[in-house]
């Protein structure tokens, strides 16, 4: 599911931070790092295990968001005969993390970054995560290298994993990125990001996936004074970036799928209530949805620059519920599938974030090598649905905490008054509507709410520390 960021105004976060470490707290998430796992974390910055291949001559660049320290992905793109090769390189965190050391041990227990208001709470720790690991401008680093060759429609033709040394040229930014690209100021490799990220673009619209860009929240000062919920859109660069992360995902499931053993990342096709409450969320929203598209169709044509279609694209997210980690030694699994990426894919491309990526690395290193898979990796792989499963609970927790204080901010100043809204969920005694303006989705108290009907509601009352409004119907 894409990560949904929510800025928030400093005021709002430091007068709820004691609610945050709360909800840690109950979550069970692990804030600070044990003694022995700082130390093994310093160790290993000292002295990781660099690779023979060097291929610091790769004009390598990162980009991500403004302030990032966590760089996964360096990227090198450049024509070849036919086509393009584009080099990826992924940090490599086995480098430093010895096998069922404490390091390691405290990376499963975690399974992922957690972002919130106040502080992230990070897989690795900071020395890692941050330094040594991360694939800084300027830094020679170990690395998981993908070659992808791709013919000149974008096809993926050929695949190449090795470790090696790399060096960025470059941190930038997306909006320095975009801006770049739209004044003819970027140079050969970034126009060729946009120009195959275009083409990755058009074959997953052939495909049938779902575009998802989930766009950020920020609370803002709207014009009459009081907080205002506005939505930003995702910029191109950030998709056509994205692709390259999907191409490597998928390139990475194909291995794995052709050598018998991995772990994919799968997601059934919707639920169609799930479909259903969505639609109805869209058409509360004034967005087309004709009687007979399918969903990937409505959802992939939203403009996310409309604030409305931007709303909608933030709750279409519940369409990826289901997805999970698949572990396989063997036969492919049944439902091998990702259906909003219409194909077999798997996660491999942020291990410094995510700890299944480590192991789905060192799976594709050894099948495109020609050896066998290292012991510590496949013992583990039948572990990691569950482990990660847990820590996407938790992640997810945390976000939806995030957009609910979010949204309780921006209704606050407006308790008492009456909305006109669309029930979009509706139960014995309790259901959901959505907002027009705010473009806000939130429970509703009263039974038999009238699904799918407009309906006019009072904001009852709302609780900021605990990031809870209440609708009844007026």
């Amino acid at each position: 599911m894409p990560a949904l960021r929510v800025t928030l105004p400093r005021s709002v976060v430091s007068d709820v931070a004691p609610t945050w470490q709360g909800l840690r707290e109950e979550l069970g998430v692990r804030d600070a790092f044990p003694p022995d796992v700082l130390a093994e974390a310093e160790d290993a910055a000292r002295s990781p295990r660099m690779p023979d291949l060097d291929r610091t001559d790769l004009p390598f660049v990162t980009i991500d968001p403004e302030g990032s320290r966590d760089l996964d992905q360096a990227l090198a793109i450049e024509r070849r005969s036919g086509g393009y090769r584009v080099h990826y390189a992924i940090a490599d965190v086995a480098a430093f993390v010895r096998p069922d050391g404490p390091l390691d041990a405290e990376a499963h227990r975690r399974g992922v970054t957690l972002y919130a208001p106040d502080r992230n709470v990070p897989l690795h720790p900071d020395v890692l995560s941050a330094g040594a690991a991360s694939l800084l401008a300027d830094q020679i680093r170990p690395a998981l290298l993908w070659s992808l060759d791709l013919d000149a429609h974008g096809e993926l033709v050929a695949t190449e994993v090795r470790r090696a040394q790399v060096r960025s040229r470059r941190q930038l930014a997306y909006p320095e990125v975009q801006q770049l690209l739209d004044t003819g100021r970027a140079g050969e490799e970034l126009d060729l990001l946009r120009e195959v990220g275009r083409l990755r673009q058009a074959r997953a619209e052939e495909r049938g996936a779902v575009h998802l860009p989930t766009p950020e929240q920020e609370v803002a000062d709207g014009p009459d004074g009081r907080p205002c919920l506005v939505f930003r859109a995702q910029l191109p660069t950030e998709a056509w970036n994205a692709e390259i992360s999907l191409l490597t995902g998928m390139a990475a499931a194909r291995l794995m799928l052709d050598g018998g053993i991995g772990l994919l990342r799968t997601l059934p096709p919707p639920d169609p209530t799930e479909v259903d409450s969505v639609r109805r969320s869209a058409l509360a929203l004034d967005q087309p949805w004709p009687a007979a598209a399918p969903y990937a169709e409505v959802i992939s044509a939203l403009d996310p620059g409309v604030p409305e279609a931007a709303a909608l694209l933030t709750f279409a997210a519940r369409l990826l519920r289901g997805a999970a980690y698949t572990a396989f030694e063997g036969p492919p699994p049944e439902q091998a599938l990702h259906s909003a990426v219409a194909a077999p894919y798997a996660h491999c491309t942020a291990p410094l974030r995510r700890l299944a990526d480590r192991h789905v690395g060192e799976v594709c290193l050894a099948l495109a090598g020609g050896s066998e898979v290292p012991e510590w990796a496949r013992r583990s792989l039948p572990l990691l649905p569950a482990e990660m499963a847990g820590a996407t609970r938790r992640a997810q927790a945390l976000e939806r905490a995030v957009v609910d204080l979010a949204e309780a901010v921006v209704l606050a100043p407006r308790a008492g008054e009456t909305f006109d809204a669309v029930v979009v969920e509706s139960g014995d005694k309790r259901g959901v509507v959505q907002l027009r303006d705010p473009a806000v989705r939130a429970p509703c108290e009263g039974a038999d709410l009238p699904l799918g009907q407009p309906l006019r509601v009072r904001l009852a009352a709302v609780d900021i520390a605990a990031r809870k409004v209440t609708f009844r119907p007026a």
